[in-house]
């Protein structure tokens, strides 16, 4: 699953910023697999996540939590956002106790998804790397708006919405925690890190 890998930004930013999806293997074991599905949903919540959903229901700060639990389904594909590696590392520790035969994939820097795996005594089985962007680069947006905007993979959180957000809050229309909440609410599947998206507009307004 690729659509978490082409997060952009400094290391030191990267660094808050580490996604865990669970999901099933559609055609293997996806038949019954909704309540492991809400289990692993349940999982993921008793360590401190800063945004969740499930793609086939929606993104937290959308559907709410009660909804996104409430509806998993067979072919659910559920997400975490963490903001350090002790609320990663704690997560994966639980999802290999409780053993629910889902596909796990951790997403961040690689070194530290490597050391995470490591000390909770697992040997990821395949990898999956960023070779950047290529092509007419000049018209992409500034990098950091790309920082915000890729971290929806699916490229729901528009550009414009994101200066757009940037400026009313710079005029005290709004305030950063909601202009953060409004970009993480536009990822189907709840992998916007509102936190991190909160100090990257903190750095867009400065400008």
């Amino acid at each position: 699953m690729t659509h978490t890998l082409h997060r952009a930004g400094t290391v030191e930013s990267l660094k808050t910023d580490y996604v865990i999806l669970v999901m099933p293997a559609q055609g293997f074991n996806n038949e019954g697999a909704a309540p492991k599905m809400r289990g692993a949903l349940e999982i993921i919540l008793n360590h401190n996540p800063v945004s969740f959903g499930d793609m086939r229901t929606g993104n937290y700060f959308r559907k709410g939590m009660k909804q996104i639990l409430e509806n998993t389904q067979d072919n659910s594909i559920c997400h975490g956002v963490f903001t350090n590696r002790k609320d990663l590392e704690e997560c994966l520790t639980e999802l290999k106790q409780a053993n629910l035969g889902m596909s796990v994939v951790a997403t961040g820097l690689i070194d530290d998804v490597h050391e995470s795996a490591k000390k909770v005594g697992l040997t990821p089985h395949s990898m999956n790397l960023s070779l950047g962007v290529w092509g007419k680069k000049e018209l992409l947006p500034e990098q950091d708006v790309l920082d915000i905007t890729t971290m929806c993979g699916h490229h729901c959180v528009s550009p414009l919405l994101v200066k757009k957000l940037a400026n009313e809050v710079k005029k005290d229309k709004i305030c950063i925690e909601e202009a953060a909440r409004t970009l993480a609410k536009q990822c189907v599947c709840g992998v916007v890190n509102p936190i991190r998206t909160e100090r990257i507009l903190e750095k867009i307004i400065e400008k």
